[in-house]
């Protein structure tokens, strides 16, 4: 999978921008505040149609403009294929692949395989469940249509049923039938998604340590666990069950909407007892593995997206990730770093081909 190049009109900070990219290494080096993680970001939009890092798509438009144009030229086994996003103020957000626009963004997850690493993914230990449910449904997503479909008819229904729910608490009513028919639904699509969370995590858990184990070369023993309430009982039971509370709550309080990923180092939460190395190290592999299980579900290598890690790293850890990138498991990869001389430093290390963009 490579991306050739990349043309940005009024994309955040940039108002017209071209790129022609090394089939290998991209660096993007420039000063705090330049756009370099925002070119990462563009990048990013084209596989999968929104900001990484701000999910307010009007606000990716450039101040002084009504719309946005990122236009990628790719290469997918040995063909061409051009991806542009686009949106204006008050309009609707296109994708469109090859002149084509998709019906539903849905289609176009898991075209353009990519994996970003960033500061940002802290947010992963530090934030809610929801944070690590969203990166397993990325995950599995990009290598499955009908689990993206399940998550999306699932969620469809899990409005639905709370919306009935409050509107039985503000008419003082109750229907059991047509909770029925909402709970009939959940119980199919959110048994379906619990069993393909599990399958996947049986099979990525393994390929997570050793990644972990590559990076850190550690003796600390690290652990991810699923925990889902379907483990115990099936989600109807769970959903009659809990009917007397969720009319109180006036929600849904159980279901796989509920799921978590508890990440563990020597039995104990990485939350409060890892050290900030340990943390970094573990969130690097995830996202390798990451990249590992999507090369490996579809074939493609995917596009790697560096943003801003040798200024959160130490030089022993950098070291052990520029080793890993020397090898020709990895595809095109891009950097970001406010150090021109001390990234063209490191990626020399590599003897892969290179470009350095200085914005």
């Amino acid at each position: 999978m490579n991306l050739n190049s990349l043309s940005l009109v009024n994309y955040k900070n940039f108002e017209s921008q071209v790129f022609d990219f090394d089939a290998k290494i991209n660096c993007f080096v420039g000063a705090n505040g330049i756009g370099k993680t925002n070119a990462l970001d563009a990048i990013y939009h084209l596989a999968f149609g929104k900001s990484y890092f701000n999910p307010i798509a009007v606000q990716n438009i450039n101040h002084n403009a009504e719309f946005f144009v990122v236009d990628g030229n790719f290469t997918k086994n040995d063909r061409p294929e051009k991806i542009i996003v686009s949106l204006k103020r008050g309009q609707k957000k296109v994708i469109k692949r090859n002149a084509k626009a998709y019906d539903k963004f849905s289609e176009h997850i898991g075209f353009i395989p990519l994996v970003i690493i960033s500061p940002a993914d802290r947010d992963l230990i530090i934030e809610g469940s929801d944070t690590r449910r969203k990166f397993i449904d990325s995950v599995i997503s990009q290598s499955d249509k009908y689990y993206l479909l399940e998550l999306i008819n699932y969620n469809k229904v899990l409005s639905q049923r709370n919306a009935l729910l409050k509107y039985f608490a503000l008419n003082n009513t109750f229907n059991a039938d047509t909770l029925a028919v909402y709970n009939e639904q959940l119980h199919s699509y959110g048994t379906e998604i619990f069993k393909k969370r599990d399958a996947f995590l049986k099979t990525f858990i393994p390929i997570f340590k050793a990644r972990y184990e590559a990076i850190s070369q550690s003796k600390e023993a690290i652990d991810l666990k699923y925990k889902s309430d379907l483990f115990d009982s099936e989600l109807i039971d769970l959903l009659h069950k809990n009917i007397n509370k969720d009319k109180a709550l006036q929600y849904t309080s159980v279901g796989t909407h509920k799921d978590d990923m508890v990440f563990l180092i020597d039995d104990f939460p990485i939350k409060k007892f890892g050290s900030q190395g340990q943390q970094k190290s573990f969130l690097i592999a995830l996202k390798l593995a990451q990249f590992d299980f999507i090369k490996q579900q579809s074939g493609v290598s995917p596009i790697l997206l560096l943003d801003d890690i040798f200024d959160k790293l130490d030089e022993n850890r950098v070291a052990q990730i520029i080793n890993l990138v020397d090898d020709d498991h990895f595809g095109q990869i891009f950097i970001s770093d406010t150090h021109a001389e001390r990234t063209e430093n490191v990626i020399k290390q590599t003897h892969q081909s290179y470009k350095m963009f200085k914005l």
